[in-house]
Parts: C-alpha cells; sequence; structure tokens
C-alpha cells in the first residue's frame, strides 16, 4: 500500500501570539524545533522514500529534520506551500475578529466561500494540493512518503484525497508537529491515523 504522511510543521512565535501567518516566512521557535525533533523520532521506524515540503522555513526545518532520520534530504515542492492570506497575513485574530466582523464570520462558518484581497481560495488550495500529491504517486507506488506543510493546507489535501468536496474545513483539527496517514487502496484513499501527537510533550490548543 502507498501511504502519505501529512505533518504539520512545529511551533513558532506566531501560532503563540495568535497571528494569521499564510505566507510569512517565520522560523521554529524553541518549542517548534523541539516538536520537529520528535516527530522524526516518532517517523523513523517506517522506512520513507521521500520527504516534500513547503519552501517555508518552519516547513523545511521540520522537514530536515524527519529527512535525516532517514538518510535522505528534504524537497522543496511549491504545490505545499500554506496559503496566501493577503491582507490578512501578519494580523492578530483577535484584531481581524473585532475589525472585520463579517469576514471573520464568514471565516469561521463558512470558509469555502470566504475572500479577502490578495488571498487564495480555499478551492485553489486544494487544487493546487491535491495535484501536487498525485504527481508523486506514480514514483512512490508502494512506499511511505511524507508531506510537511500547514495547517490548511493539510486539512483541505486530506480531504480531497479522501472524494470530500466542501464543508470539511474546520472538522479537522492539526497539532503542530502532529502526523496523518492516509493509504492508497486502489484509486481511493482511506484514512489510517489522524493527528497522532503522541510523541509530544508541548502542545498549544489553538481555538481557530
Amino acid at each position: 500500500m502507498t501511504e502519505i504522511v501529512l505533518v504539520r510543521h512545529g511551533e513558532t512565535e506566531s501560532n503563540k501570539l495568535g497571528l494569521f501567518r499564510g505566507r510569512l516566512d517565520v522560523p521554529l521557535n524553541e518549542t517548534g524545533r523541539h516538536q520537529a525533533a520528535a516527530v522524526a523520532r516518532a517517523l523513523r521506524d517506517d522506512p520513507v522514500a521521500a520527504v516534500f515540503t513547503s519552501p517555508l522555513e518552519r516547513a523545511v526545518a521540520t522537514a530536515r529534520a524527519i529527512a535525516g532520520e532517514h538518510g535522505l534530504d528534504p524537497v522543496v515542492d511549491e504545490s505545499f506551500n500554506n496559503i496566501d492570506l493577503g491582507k490578512w497575513q501578519g494580523l492578530e485574530k483577535s484584531r481581524v475578529e473585532l475589525e472585520e466582523p463579517d469576514l471573520w464570520n464568514l471565516w469561521m462558518t463558512d470558509p469555502d466561500r470566504w475572500g479577502v484581497p490578495g488571498a487564495e481560495s480555499l478551492s485553489g488550495v486544494r487544487e493546487r494540493a491535491l495535484r501536487g500529491a498525485l504527481a508523486l504517486l506514480p514514483e512512490f507506488a508502494g512506499r511511505r512518503l511524507v508531506i510537511v506543510s500547514h495547517r490548511s493546507v493539510l486539512k483541505l489535501l486530506a480531504g480531497a484525497l479522501l472524494g470530500m468536496v466542501s464543508g470539511y474545513f474546520w472538522k479537522f483539527y492539526l497539532d503542530n508537529a502532529g502526523y496523518s496517514v492516509l493509504g492508497q487502496r486502489g484509486d481511493d484513499f482511506v484514512l489510517l491515523k489522524w493527528n497522532e501527537a503522541c510523541h509530544l510533550t508541548e502542545r498549544v490548543v489553538e481555538r481557530y
């Protein structure tokens, strides 16, 4: 069975501060570096054929830790870059909630219809991430590959691989440095594991 392991990057200071990150290229903080090492150890016992990553540093650093356990170098793939949040990027979520209540409510209740100037739609993220993942399958058939990316991207990608179309964005939760596993069965995927986080000793549960 071909397996795709989806890994969210470790924690950053922006996570702790409750900021919209998007394409901001922020590094892992100390906790995030510990988390990256922990998820790397958690994934080292099963052979991994390749590790692919978003180009943003927080993902690359997490991918580098995982790949190193298998004697690999991570491969940067733009397909797994984070969502571009346009003018919301870098803003405190609490500020956006206060200053743009209508858009905030749409983000929280119907994100498939959400949009702000310069931002990428969820459907656009879903399509590019799915396209990128499916392009890898022929080369790695019957093996295990790892994709390190961001919360929004991984939730959308997982849903797409499982045949979901919309309405599921807030139904999935992902910890920093948590990982999930999907297995390919014929032309379909099955969910084998979701948000495994037993390897983490430091967790910050995000409301949104």
